[in-house]
């Protein structure tokens, strides 16, 4: 592991200028970058909303973790959440706070070192709180103690990431719990969201108040999960702080905790990748990069969700015999991206450039900094990108180079 700045000024980028006109020209292999510019411009937004609303939001890693930027995060936020030991470690050991905790599943194995780096634990189940919790106070008295709960509505549409879709095993529905809770929980957590705006909360927060509001006299504090993407542009911030602004003045006593994670890291930076080859078969043309879609942008064949190229526009390639003739027809230089790795299906189609592919140019998958940094794996022994900071003043600072040893050390 090796860290260096890059000593250069790009002539067409200033402090406070968006990175739009950036071609990453000096890049000659894969990385993520994560521009300072813009991941303040996040943070301070969230910030003004913590403090207009009188709540707190901590950043979720499953969404962002590259620990180098933890400088940067704590001159706004003062916590973060983990659903891991990892995390809660990452949150004590670098981060510098104990975590907000929460896991589908404490094991026998983990918990004692959980609790102890955690300011909150919150609960799965009734079961999981029945065989941990006198544990975890045990090892950290000054614990506080939440159960999630599952308010049965959610608004996303893919069931791969709706936690409250039909058969979930994430949290206590209403009907579950005991008219009185046990004295030591303090806290209910939820979590429906994902990318949401603040319309979807409204609605999801009539449906909590309703099954729930019983139970918050009972309570200290409510943490409302994540998936509000208020640094989204066309986010009605205004009716966000509207909402919780209301929430509160209707349940004073109720420490009400936010805990996105895309929208820290959202929009703040691009996966540059390079051209390794083109090649073509029954007319298709496929431009081959040196970074996997499955190693590097899982989403991208999970969800499918479909990035942003930019320089190129993305098309609907037919699924039949027509693909060939599709990629002739087009005015302008139509290719498939593929990447490195043996998979097959390791390919997103179909881009339209307005010039032809060369070798060694840089392709630009725009915003891959949320989520993508942290799904990255090693198949295939696939190198991981770069991860590289493009700092206010314009430079770019390589914080982490991947080696051979990472990928064998994950295998002892």
């Amino acid at each position: 592991m090796f860290n260096y700045i890059a000593p250069f000024l790009h002539p067409l980028f200033l402090p406070g200028q968006a990175s739009k006109d950036m071609d990453y020209s000096q890049l000659h292999r894969p990385a993520y970058v994560i521009e300072e510019e813009l991941l303040r411009r996040n943070l301070a937004l969230i910030k003004r909303v913590a403090r207009e609303a009188d709540v707190e939001i901590i950043l979720a890693f499953k969404a962002f973790a590259l620990w180098k930027t933890f400088p940067v995060f704590r001159e706004y936020i003062s916590s973060t959440t983990a659903s891991s030991l990892s995390e809660a470690r990452l949150a004590f050991e670098e981060f510098g706070s104990l975590a907000h905790t929460y896991s589908p599943a404490y094991t026998d194995y983990e918990i004692d070192d959980m609790a102890r780096i955690s300011s909150h634990l919150t609960f799965n189940s009734l079961s999981q709180y029945e065989r941990y919790h006198e544990r975890a106070l045990s090892v950290n008295p000054s614990l506080r103690l939440g159960l999630r709960i599952n308010p049965q509505y959610s608004e996303v549409e893919t069931l791969l990431y709706n936690p409250c879709a039909p058969g979930t095993r994430f949290g206590v529905r209403n009907t579950s719990l005991p008219e009185q809770l046990p004295a030591d929980i303090s806290g209910f957590h939820c979590h429906c969201h994902c990318e949401s705006g603040s319309d979807v909360f409204e609605r999801s927060l009539s449906h909590i108040e309703e099954l729930f509001s019983p139970w918050f006299s009972q309570l200290q504090w409510i943490n409302f999960g994540g998936g509000h993407l208020m640094t989204r542009a066309d986010y009605d911030v205004e009716r966000l702080v509207s909402l919780l602004r209301g929430f509160r003045k209707r349940y004073p006593w109720l420490k009400v905790i936010l805990e996105p994670g895309s929208a820290f890291a959202w929009q703040t930076g691009p996966l540059v990748a390079q051209v390794v080859d083109v090649v073509e078969d029954e007319g298709i043309r496929t431009a081959v990069l040196n970074v996997s879609f499955t190693c590097h942008m899982p989403d991208c064949l999970e969800m499918p969700y479909m990035p942003a190229v930019r320089g190129a526009e993305m098309v609907e390639e037919p699924k039949d015999a027509a693909a060939a003739s599709f990629y002739s027809s087009h005015s302008g230089f139509c290719y498939r991206l593929g990447g490195c790795s043996c998979l097959s299906g390791d390919y997103m189609g179909a881009w339209i450039f307005d010039h032809e592919l060369q070798v060694g140019e840089n392709i630009i998958f725009e915003d891959m900094i949320h989520y993508t940094t942290v799904k990255t794996n090693t198949f295939n022994g696939v190198s991981h990108p770069d991860i590289a900071m493009l700092h206010s003043d314009g430079r770019l600072e390589i914080l982490r180079h991947f080696s051979y040893e990472d990928y064998r050390d994950r295998m002892d």
